[in-house]
This record gives C-alpha cells, structure tokens and sequence, in this order.
C-alpha cells in the first residue's frame, strides 16, 4: 500500500483550513459595533463642536460568517442570521449598501428638518422627484430602471409632489407608452415603456416601489460626513448634535450620550434592530445617558403579539443584564430627548444637600 505524499497532506490541511477559517458561508455575524461621537461627523456654519461631552451614535457590526466564525452565535449578544434574511429581496450585497446609503441620506434629510423645527428655524424644501427602491419583474422599465434612480418626470411633465406624480399615473390606460425621465448618479437618461397593472390595486403604474427624494437647503448650513455608515438608527442622535449646534444649547454638560432611533421630519423617533448590541457598544466608551425608541403597540396588536417589547424594554433588560449604569431613557419624539436633557442639566447643576450644608455653615 503506497503511503501518500506529505505535499498531498500539506495540501489537504490547507484546503481544510481555508474551507473552515476562511470560506464564506450564505450566514451573517451581527454583533455590537461602536458608539461613534458626531463632534467630527457634523458641521454648522463650517465649525465642529467643541462644548464638553459628546453626542455618540451607535452601530451593530455585520460581518458574513466563515464555518469557524459560525461557532461566535454562542458569544453573548452575538447573532448569527442566514442571508436570506438579511437582504430579503435584494439580490446581492451591493445592492444592500445602496438601500443602506439611502436610509442613511434620508436620515440626514429628516434629522436636519427635525431639529430646525424643534428650533423655530426656516429651512427650504426642494422636491426632486421619486426614490426607485425597486423595480418589479414585469415592469416594461425592468431593464432601464434600477434602484436608486430618481425620476424627475414622465412625458415632459414635473411635479411638486409624489401625491401628484402617482395621481398622473393613475389617470392613464395600462398598456400606454410613457416616458420617463429619470437621474442616475447625477447623469439624465430617458426611456419609454408601456404602463402595467399593478397587482395591489388593479390600477396603471410603471411597476416600481419609491419614496420621496427631496432636498433642504438651511441657513446655518449642515454638513453631515457619514463615511461609509450606512442605515436610518442614527437619525435621533443627528438631530440633537445638529439641535445643540444651531441653538448653541450646552445640552451635553459634560457628558457623554448615546442612542439610537430613526428620526421623522416631524421630530418622531422610530424602533430600529440591534438594539441590545447597541447597548454593550455605548457602555463600553463610557456613555451615562442612551436613548431608547418607546413605541408600544396599539391594543389589539398587543394582544396578537403580546410576547412583543419595546425597544426600551429590551435595552432596559440588557442594561440591567451587563451591569452597566447608564441611565436608560425612553423617547418618542425629539423633543422628548430635548426635554430630558434640559432637566436633567439643570437637576445635575444644582448643589447636592451636603454641599449646601458646607454652603450654609461656611
């Protein structure tokens, strides 16, 4: 019996090493990210901030998973989540970016609206079409279209709003030819395709989903420098940076604070995923106040799922179950966070009883 060759052995550990440590499996590792400060990240009027403490805002680290990595699912607060469920209907990763450099622009648009609003300052809108977020199979512009094109008018004709866009759309014959004039990284094209129907209402339609793509233009001038963060859950902590700058309120005293939380043009805070994972990142660089979105359902859908918790709850649970001491505070609005930190300054400025006694007898 020949005996085998140890460059053959070497061979196989090789291969068997790479297949274990090194080749990608169709999974997903998401654990706890960073908490990033925004003093760098924002600028008003040209100028960072430089009042003492610091706003942070918090991310989930997503890596794709390897055999040997696969095994982290048993770390705490380490999730392992196949492919599948993790793009959904997008077709590969690059597309994912761009949903998430999306839900990122948008973030910033509604964060600056916010904050202005919530400091009685003007801002400007500019309507600048409709958002492709995707395109469906038997759509006539299937193969033109993608997502992340902005479409700026149909047949010649612009419009002020999305309502008015898919008002003109709904007054046409399926089966009819339109043209669509649409931008693509800053590049105009044009294409005509016939009009379907659309299996949701019966109705004409091009065979898209879309969102509104607009523009503020404010005075101070905002800056976000995101870099490559992608994702909606910073849009709270954007707007209260982009709030203590315009205002010049020392809402920070000091201190340094965390959340998380999609943000709406009218001040709303939205639920976002992770947010266990987003608590361990914020205590380990120090934060002592995180945000939590507190958005309870509605009666009856609390009895169809009454296992379900708010994002406050779980961050609550998880806050409790690492020992951290962050304060851990619930929010539904902008102003809600506004308003905590007002208080909470103006409680922590004031002498303690002991002092006031040295105070009194000195």
């Amino acid at each position: 019996m020949k005996r085998i060759p140890i460059w053959v052995k070497g061979i196989v550990i090789i291969v068997v090493l790479y297949l274990f440590f090194l080749q990608p499996i169709p999974y997903y590792i998401e654990r706890p990210g960073g908490a990033l400060e925004l003093d760098t990240m924002i600028e008003v009027d040209g100028e960072y901030a430089e009042d003492p403490g610091t706003y942070m805002m918090t991310t989930v680290s997503i890596m794709q998973a390897t055999p040997f990595t696969y095994l982290s699912h048993f770390l705490p607060y380490t999730d392992v989540v196949p492919e599948s469920a993790l793009f959904g209907e997008i077709e590969n990763y690059e597309q994912y970016n761009m949903l998430q450099r999306y839900y990122m622009e948008s973030s910033i648009h509604s964060a600056v609206v916010a904050a202005f609003d919530a400091a009685e300052q003007p801002y400007d809108l500019t309507y600048n079409g409709v958002y492709v977020m995707s395109v469906t199979e038997n759509s006539s512009f299937a193969e033109s279209l993608q997502m992340g094109d902005v479409i700026t008018g149909i047949d010649g004709t612009t419009f002020e709003n999305t309502e008015a866009f898919m008002e003109y759309i709904k007054n046409q014959e399926v089966g009819q030819t339109v043209s669509i004039e649409y931008q693509r990284n800053g590049t105009d094209y044009v294409s005509e395709g016939e009009l379907v129907q659309l299996e949701e209402t019966g109705q004409p339609g091009i065979g898209i989903t879309l969102v509104d793509q607009s523009t503020v233009e404010t005075d101070p001038e905002v800056s976000v420098h995101s870099g490559e963060i992608g994702g909606p859950s910073a849009g709270l902590m954007y707007s209260l940076q982009i709030y203590s700058q315009i205002t010049q309120s020392n809402l920070k005293d000091g201190r340094r604070i965390a959340g998380t939380g999609t943000i709406a043009d009218d001040g709303s805070v939205g639920p976002i995923g992770g947010i266990d994972k987003k608590i361990v990142a914020a205590d380990k660089e120090g934060a002592v106040i995180f945000f939590a979105p507190h958005n309870e359902l509605e009666p009856e859908l609390k009895e169809q799922y009454p296992e379900y918790e708010t994002n406050y709850e779980i961050a609550v649970n998880t806050a409790e179950d690492i020992g951290t001491d962050m304060v851990i505070v619930p929010v539904q609005s902008l102003n809600d966070a506004i308003d905590y930190l007002e208080q909470s300054s103006a409680e922590a400025s004031l002498p303690s009883p002991k002092q006031l006694n040295n105070l009194l007898v000195a």
